[in-house]
């Protein structure tokens, strides 16, 4: 019997790589974010040999192999986020991750953007998300 597909992810962090602004070079997420609690999500998750993503504001779902540009907090600041630029993450969430039988969301609970609880809410992934808030349960 085949083992059911799962991905884990987590929200982006305002903290980049500056030396990687305005070079136009494409790095993998774990180059670009620079966050401890975000770094720590990326290299659990590589120890555990899982797949993993991150949630951009600005690119929507990331995964781990995709490479992509430095980019600001004037396009990729969860309080800038319109409702257009929303409906077109929670529609690239819901494409990239369709495939996914088991999808776990990892965050601080005390410090969670709103925007992401209203992706967690309206995405029509819904019934397959689990919230995970320690890197123990990411196995």
């Amino acid at each position: 019997m085949e083992q059911p597909s799962r991905v884990y992810l987590t929200h982006c962090a305002a903290k980049k790589d500056e030396a990687l602004q305005g070079t136009g070079r494409r790095v993998l997420p774990d180059v670009l974010y620079t966050a401890r609690p975000t770094q720590r999500f990326m290299t659990h998750c590589r120890e555990q040999g899982v797949r993993w993503a991150i949630f951009s504001d600005h690119y929507g779902v990331w995964f781990s192999d995709e490479e992509r540009e430095w980019y600001g907090d004037d396009v990729g600041d969860p309080n800038r986020v319109t409702d257009l630029k929303f409906r077109e993450l929670v529609k690239d969430f819901d494409e990239r991750l369709g495939k996914w039988d088991e999808i776990y969301f990892y965050y601080n609970p005390g410090r969670v953007h709103p925007l992401y609880r209203r992706l967690l809410k309206e995405t029509k992934l819904r019934n397959r998300i689990e919230e995970i808030t320690h890197l123990w349960d990411i196995v």
